[in-house]
């Protein structure tokens, strides 16, 4: 299996049926096996059933279906550790960062990165007009100058849902990831750093759906949870 896609979905019956379908339209033109997985999180809507149903027409399609709500760094982990391909992507249910950016990703691995992550907040990124709230801007600004001085630095966006790493990669760190929710891509990319692997941070086109999830307790989340990572690094946790 060359790529493994995890998809992390909560309540997504409205939307994933479009990603999974501009996902298999384009991965199925590509002269390498694939896999698409999609994770529910505890999902009270029809998402399990929509994916399910699905399986038939995408290609590679599988779901992992959980009972109750872990949070997204939860389901990101499981469905990591559950795939198989050389090459493990996750991207988010709502399709802001189109499948087509692999084309410039994965010459990265070739180059010897070992995690090659979306960013806004490099030369070259795009971003749909008025596609996001002011507030989210300033906020996101603010809390990276932040995380980078806690955990991260040199990595200018941490939270884009855009991310692929190799399978050694992602059986080392994943394992030992302890944030379940919105701060775990500062912990992914935290224990890359400390673990020696190498990061590439690659601009991309992004576009924010008006239905996104993610509203202002969560960033105040991210902060605490930087914190915690920031501490568990001191204290040797991690190793």
């Amino acid at each position: 299996m060359y790529l493994s896609v995890i998809i992390p979905a909560y309540n997504e019956e409205k939307r994933i049926r479009e990603t999974l379908k501009s996902i298999d339209s384009y991965l199925s033109r590509q002269n390498y096996d694939y896999e698409i997985i999609v994770v529910s999180d505890g999902s009270k809507d029809g998402t399990g059933r929509l994916v399910t149903g699905l399986e038939a027409e995408v290609r590679g399609l599988r779901l992992i279906d959980n009972p109750e709500n872990h949070g997204k760094g939860y389901v990101v982990r499981q469905g990591m550790l559950a795939s198989y391909g050389d090459l493990r992507l996750f991207t988010d249910a709502d399709n802001s960062t189109s499948i087509d950016h692999l084309e410039k990703f994965i010459p990265y691995i070739s180059q010897g990165y070992d995690v090659v992550i979306g960013s806004i907040a490099v030369v070259g990124h795009k971003v749909a007009s008025g596609s996001e709230p002011a507030w989210r801007r300033i906020l996101g600004k603010l809390g990276n100058l932040f995380i980078q001085i806690m955990a991260v630095p040199g990595i200018h966006d941490t939270q884009r849902g855009f991310k692929l790493t190799t399978s050694k990669a992602a059986n080392h760190i994943f394992p030992k990831l302890t944030i379940n929710r919105w701060g775990f891509d500062i912990e992914l990319l935290a224990l890359a750093k400390k673990f020696g692997y190498k990061i590439k941070e690659l601009p991309v086109d992004w576009k924010n759906d008006p239905n996104s999830k993610v509203g202002l307790k969560a960033y105040i989340q991210v902060l605490i949870e930087t914190v915690i990572i920031r501490w568990n690094l001191i204290i040797g946790r991690y190793n």
